[in-house]
């Protein structure tokens, strides 16, 4: 069920052990070939396949769109929120959650971005209810919920930027939005240090903005991503609404 859509009194009836789900993304540049609302509108297309599939097993929040995008501050367009002040966000969104006594909150990201600040906003959050052991909170990402098959469809194998996959699932929901992906160069994701963390930012690593392949995205590859991660969205609602409050 969506909260936007219930009155306060349907919200006050509610089981309290329901899963909230939080979607949190961006708006930010996507290259020369795909709309700055890309990851919001991904998200957006996977809460609405999950939703719909889990319509009186969970309650979903409107789609925060604003989020931490700093690394692509060099490229117009992007809107990001200052770190501490996204932590902090995030943070009063479940607080007041809480508040109103639910103890299931998951936040279901569509932006590398916000992973870092969003577990660390998760961290903090069991921190300051510390005392308390009924409480589940999560911070997922939605393209880390289920993996695509690997049958040699896709050129990618992980999330870039702009890339084979979300070029893809953008040409399946919104194709009068893309630009001229054919014509993009091959990006690496991978950099000198290999695994090793390095700051970076976006213009460090690409010029045109795209990580990753995006020549190769089609339409089916991208139906496919979307009802592959959606399905991995429902999953996981489906084990918070379950889950024993016991194991770790």
């Amino acid at each position: 069920m969506q909260l936007a859509e219930l009155p306060w009194t349907v919200v006050e009836s509610l089981d309290r052990d329901l899963p909230v789900v939080i979607p949190v993304a961006a708006l930010e540049q996507h290259g020369h070939h795909l709309p700055l609302f890309t990851d919001s509108m991904l998200l957006g297309e996977v809460v609405r396949r999950a939703a719909e599939r889990c319509r009186d097993t969970a309650l979903f929040a409107p789609l925060t769109w604003l989020g931490n995008s700093h690394h692509h501050l060099d490229f117009p367009g992007t809107l990001s929120a200052e770190p501490r002040l996204y932590l902090d966000l995030l943070r009063g969104l479940a607080n007041q959650f809480l508040t109103m006594g639910f103890r299931r909150i998951v936040f279901l990201n569509g932006h590398g971005g916000n992973i870092v600040p969003g577990r660390q906003a998760t961290f903090e959050l069991r921190q300051e209810h510390r005392q308390r052991k009924d409480l589940l909170l999560l911070f997922a990402t939605y393209w880390e919920t289920a993996e695509p098959p690997a049958d040699g469809a896709f050129h990618q194998h992980e999330m870039g930027h702009a890339c084979e996959w979300e070029t893809s699932m953008i040409l399946r929901i919104a194709p009068h939005l893309v630009g001229d992906y054919e014509a993009a160069v091959d990006v690496a994701s991978d950099g000198e240090f290999g695994s090793t963390p390095r700051a970076w930012t976006t213009k460090d690593r690409t010029a045109p903005g795209h990580i990753g392949a995006p020549r190769h995205a089609t339409p089916e590859k991208g139906e496919l991503l979307l009802s592959t991660f959606s399905a991995g969205v429902e999953s996981l609602v489906e084990n918070v609404r379950k889950w024993s409050g016991a194991r770790w």
